[in-house]
């Protein structure tokens, strides 16, 4: 056994869509469905629900995993044994080429794209439940992307008699062939450009844990090569970096040569055409700086919230410690606990900031936050509860990026390129995010 299939769900939890469960009986979506809707309606809020559970079918016992983006809800039901493990990063495969086809994902859009959905689904996984075609570049030869040309097509050609390929990104690119032409399984043949440009996005995550003393009790960053290639040909790169002792625990793209990175750490590969993850990696901090080995913060938080019968009071600073770059789109939450009722603050320094009764969340949100604004923003106010005695969260989440910054500072030294005569244009940025809990 394996992956059974997918459901997708809209906002309403009603399906929009689902795999065909041939070896299924009629009713097992369907009992992963009222599970999944049991289980939310017993949570106190819809973010705490397990991520896999337990479903009880008549046959053998399975399990539901799920994944929320945007306003759908997606499903996947597994039985046998199988790690879910596996049906999360299916989940995630399947949720990036939707949003390479759609652009967004919303129950909308695949409302009005159900043909191409129910295909992408039929392509992607085969009816042993393994993943099967997941490469986007593939899946364009054989699923054509929405476009008014291709709704066009389908009007007024019939089954077999289009040469068309691929979502013509490039001048001619794929045409006349068919799927599975080319012999590299995730190129396609023949692409022209008229410009051939190549760009790299490295983004790295910090996740950290805050002490209510200020001392860091976790911290790591997540990083990944985010890549666009708008190349003709078949080129051959190489890319090299001025220090790659930073990477560590990576994971690449099947195009990468695994014996050229372990032998002298530079990534050779031949790039798929358009967006694709050339790489994951987790950044390890030179030991000799930190015997611990934790990531600088960019950003110190000084809280002094009090407790009180019915409510309490609060009073939070943020104080950068970046140098150059301003903290961007920063957002600080505290959950008020399931009795919070309201809040009533003043902000300085920019920002402003809500109560979301639903989710019982107050939230402060500072467009930029400039380096040299120490002391000089805050939020100070009190908050209400309907609970004599509130239990509010005891920490606070702080989410943020910094664009041109990395926290690693992985440098690109060089882009070679083999098999074509012509010399791309190479683009590289970085851009970090952070993701902390600051206990108070």
């Amino acid at each position: 056994m394996g992956i059974d299939g997918l459901i997708i769900l809209d906002n309403t939890h009603r399906p929009i869509i689902q795999s065909g469960f041939r070896a299924s009986p009629p009713a097992y979506p369907l009992l992963h469905i009222d599970a999944f809707t049991t289980a939310l309606a017993k949570a106190p809020r819809a973010f705490d629900i397990d991520p896999v559970l337990y479903v009880a079918t008549p046959e053998t016992p399975s399990a539901c995993c799920h994944i929320q983006r945007g306003d759908v809800r997606i499903l996947c039901p597994i039985s046998g044994d199988v790690d879910p493990l596996l049906a999360f990063a299916f989940l995630q495969t399947f949720i990036e080429i939707l949003l390479e086809y759609f652009e967004t994902l919303s129950a909308a859009t695949l409302k009005d794209n159900f043909d191409i959905v129910y295909q992408l689904l039929e392509e992607t996984l085969d009816s042993g439940g393994h993943p099967s075609t997941t490469s986007t570049n593939a899946l364009r030869d054989i699923v054509l992307p929405p476009s008014l040309f291709s709704k066009l097509l389908a009007n007024v050609a019939t089954p077999g008699s289009l040469g068309v390929g691929g979502s013509g990104s490039g001048v001619g690119a794929g045409a006349g062939a068919g799927a599975f032409s080319s012999p590299i399984p995730w190129r396609k043949a023949g692409l022209k450009y008229n410009s051939n440009d190549i760009y790299f996005d490295v983004v790295e995550t910090l996740r950290a844990v805050v002490g209510r003393n200020g001392t860091p009790l976790s911290a790591v960053v997540y990083g990944k090569i985010e890549t666009n290639a708008k190349l003709s040909g078949t080129p051959d790169l190489t890319l090299t970096f001025s220090n790659p002792g930073v990477i560590a625990d990576a994971a690449f793209h099947p195009c990468v040569r695994l014996q050229r990175w372990a032998r002298d750490k530079s990534l050779s590969f031949v790039p798929p055409d358009g967006h694709f993850i050339l790489s994951d990696y987790r950044y390890a901090p030179p030991s000799a700086v930190n015997a611990n080995a934790v990531v600088p913060l960019p950003i110190n938080v000084k809280a002094h919230i009090e407790v009180s019968e019915f409510g309490g009071t609060l009073d939070i600073t943020l104080t950068p410690r970046t140098s150059g770059r301003p903290i961007e789109h920063l957002s600080v939450e505290l959950y008020l606990g399931a009795d919070g009722t309201g809040a009533s603050c003043a902000a300085s320094g920019g920002g402003a900031w809500a109560f979301d009764g639903q989710r019982k969340v107050l939230k402060w949100d500072v467009p930029s936050l400039a380096p040299g604004s120490a002391g000089n923003v805050s939020l100070r106010g009190t908050f209400a509860s309907s609970a004599k005695i509130p239990r509010p969260a005891r920490a606070l989440r702080l989410r943020f990026e910094i664009h041109a910054h990395t926290f690693s500072g992985l440098k690109v030294e060089q882009l070679k390129v083999t098999g074509e005569a012509y010399k791309p244009y190479k683009g590289v940025r970085g851009r970090s995010l952070g993701d902390i809990e600051w206990r108070w």
